[in-house]
């Protein structure tokens, strides 16, 4: 299989080098020539076997054919389980028993483990390039930290990220760089794009890219909505309809292809925060991008998704998109006292993002929609504990692993949002 780029300006490219460029040569974003059809109508035992089956389609032509089975089990090494509510009989499919707790984190481990095994042991060390609105950063500093061959730059909005967050950014060290932005996601994002179009940049120091830009952030993501679709549909013969908190529609767009694929996934609604630039587009408006605003759903504070141009490229007109999924926008009021209510109406304690699907679903009941919904819990309540302890009136543990980050000193620098700045910090 052979990947093109949503802009149409490249050549079929193979899958080893569209996953070690990030973005594509002509700024678009790589897809596959084609969707192949699921080659499973069952779940594997494990995340990892799941995986292995979904992927496999994708790599046939590629070196890491062989290495897929290796890759999987240690990107999918902790599990994704999807677990009852206690009201709503809906469903909660939790994402974030990764070491830094995100969803962010198997998709990271995963171009991690590929990016290694593509490496040539002489060639010079590749840079990774990422701008994150919250958990990115931390999932792919964790996944890169340390590794030979690789450096990695994270950029973050200053101010907006909860300060668990920005120090879980910042405390990485050694061959992780992590920068404070002044300014919005949006615009760490467009330094981002714009540093991997710098040709005459590339050439000095090679790059990539560890957003959901990436293809080998998106592939891997469509696996836990493989396997737990599979293992529902066996166990009620029915479909799962997935509400998934987005910003820069990554994850979303992964639970749309995995149901492209011919997975058991019905109904996919989106659940944007006070950010409404998707919920209005589906809504029947113009697709606007706009400036991002802070809320306390900050990870999916993002004003221009990316990967809306690679959902654009998949559907013939804005009518057929429209279709396939829907969207909805909830404010912070409306978090705050999901998130109140959410140990009582659903024995769960969600963070802020998990909080605006839950109260999707919610609307959903009320509307009389009885089907059968999981609502993707994207990351651990404990990283927003300023956020979530006082609204639930308990202190939130951090798991483990995370615990074992939050230790580490930090040690990130403040960057202006300016290209030219970002530039001299990585010929520096």
């Amino acid at each position: 299989m052979r990947f093109v780029s949503t802009r149409g300006g490249v050549d079929p490219t193979p899958l080893d080098v569209a996953l070690a460029a990030g973005l594509a040569p002509d700024g678009g974003l790589y897809v596959p020539e084609s969707v192949p059809a699921a080659q499973t109508d069952r779940a594997g035992a494990t995340l990892s076997q799941t995986a292995r089956v979904l992927l496999a389609p994708y790599f046939e032509q590629s070196q890491l054919r062989g290495a897929l089975p290796a890759i999987c089990d240690a990107a999918f090494d902790f599990p994704a389980p999807l677990r009852p509510l206690a009201s709503e009989g809906g469903w909660l499919l939790e994402l974030f028993h990764g070491p830094t707790a995100a969803f962010k984190d198997y998709a990271a481990r995963f171009l991690a483990e590929s990016l290694s095994r593509l490496r040539e042991a002489a060639s010079p060390p590749t840079t990774i390039l990422v701008a994150t609105s919250g958990d990115t950063g931390a999932a792919v500093g964790a996944a890169f930290h340390r590794r030979p061959g690789f450096n990695v730059v994270i950029l973050y909005p200053d101010g907006r990220v909860s300060p668990r967050q920005a120090h879980g950014l910042e405390c990485f060290g050694d061959n992780v760089r992590t920068f404070r932005v002044a300014g919005t996601f949006d615009d760490c994002q467009r330094m981002v794009k714009r540093a991997l179009g710098d040709e005459a940049l590339r050439v000095r120091t090679p790059l990539s890219s560890a957003n959901s830009i990436s293809l080998g952030r998106l592939l891997p993501q469509m696996a836990y909505y493989a396997h737990a679709a599979l293992g529902f549909h066996a166990q009620h013969g029915t479909l799962l309809n997935v509400i998934v908190p987005t910003g820069n529609l990554g994850n979303a767009l992964a639970c749309w292809l995995a149901r492209r694929m011919g997975l058991p996934i019905g109904d996919i609604v989106l659940a944007s925060n006070a950010n409404d630039v998707l919920p209005r587009y589906f809504a029947g408006g113009d697709y606007a991008p706009r400036a991002s605003v802070a809320t306390l759903a900050n990870a999916m504070d993002v004003g221009a998704p990316s990967n809306f141009e690679r959902l654009r490229w998949w559907h013939r007109d804005d009518a057929e998109l429209r279709a396939a999924m829907r969207a909805y926008r909830v404010d912070d009021d409306a978090i705050r006292d999901t998130i109140r209510d959410a140990p009582q109406r659903h024995g769960v304690v969600p963070c802020p993002h998990t909080a605006v699907g839950l109260r999707v679903l919610e609307r959903l009941r009320a509307a009389g929609d009885t089907r059968p919904w999981a609502v993707v819990a994207t990351a651990h309540p404990a990283k927003f504990d300023s956020i979530v302890e006082p609204l639930v009136g308990q202190a939130i543990e951090p798991p483990a692993a995370l615990s074992t980050w939050l230790a580490r000193p930090a040690q990130g620098r403040a960057l202006t949002a300016s290209y030219d700045a970002l530039r001299a910090e990585l010929l520096g």
